[in-house]
């Protein structure tokens, strides 16, 4: 398993231990792992991440929503759910066996509504997927959940790795239609971008494809940022990201994505009237 990348490295460097990095081996998992051996797997990963701070488990602050078994294992849909969203700094997924669990690292910023976030993502192996909420004042707290899923890193794309290229860092942003008089919108974010993981073969020449994957997508409103998130090659291809933010004004909002070999893309959206 390689280590997590450096975009998540800075991502966590303000606010956890240097120890977060993932060091040393980690438990090799199969489908056929105990729950103990999961929980060490699990234990492993989290020291290696989050060094020596306290991980608390936790019922309320956040939730994870993900099928049993995935129809899909490239293209997994999660979602978290922070009820106690005005508690909430961010919030990290780890998904503990793929080959590179830390998946993803999302901190909200103050115009997002942090009470809810999806994405799609790919799961290798039958695995336990935890989200690690960050609190305003310091803590750790986690859930998990075990998704049954296999390959989904190595999935091959079912088209040329040109065709898989083409119109790369393009975007469409949806905004739902809000309730009258409601505080927030929500939002979905669509970037044509392959992902490649690295694990991935070249149905032509069998060769494997050099990993390329979106590392950073800020997304902000007239100058207030609604969210970061980092990601690693655990995110599925043409990454979807849903989100809800607090609009203020019409400026548009303004979405930044790079990824690991310094592709840069920056397009902006118009936000639709609010309904009275």
């Amino acid at each position: 398993m390689k280590p997590f990348t450096a975009a998540l490295a800075l991502s966590l460097a303000a606010s956890l231990p240097a120890a977060a990095l993932l060091t040393g081996p980690v438990l090799a998992a199969g489908a056929s792992d105990t729950d103990a051996e999961r929980q060490a797997r699990w234990n492993e990963i989290r020291t290696s991440i989050f060094g020596d701070k306290a991980v608390q488990p936790t019922d309320t602050l956040v939730k994870v929503d993900a099928p049993v078994r995935a129809l899909d294992a490239a293209l997994v849909p999660i979602t978290l759910t922070m009820p106690e969203k005005d508690k909430v700094a961010g919030v990290s997924l780890v998904i503990d066996d793929n080959p590179s669990p830390y998946a993803a690292n999302i901190t909200f910023g103050p115009a997002a509504d942090p009470g809810e976030i999806k994405l799609r993502v790919r799961v290798n192996n039958y695995t336990n997927v935890h989200a690690v909420v960050r609190t305003k004042d310091g803590g750790l707290f986690e859930t998990t959940k075990f998704v049954k899923a296999s390959g989904g890193c190595s999935a091959p794309m079912g088209m040329s790795d040109e065709e898989a290229m083409k119109g790369m860092g393009d975007m469409r942003m949806k905004f739902a239609e809000g309730a009258p008089g409601a505080k927030s919108t929500e939002a979905t974010l669509m970037i044509r971008h392959p992902n490649f993981s690295g694990m991935q073969m070249n149905q032509v020449t069998r060769d494997y494809t050099p990993a390329r994957y979106i590392q950073k997508v800020v997304v902000s409103q007239g100058g207030r940022n609604i969210l970061t998130l980092d990601g690693d090659i655990s995110i599925a291809s043409n990454p979807v990201i849903n989100f809800a933010f607090l609009p203020e004004g019409q400026a548009p909002v303004t979405v930044v994505a790079s990824d690991n070999q310094d592709g840069r893309w920056e397009h902006s959206f118009p936000v639709p009237a609010p309904s009275n």
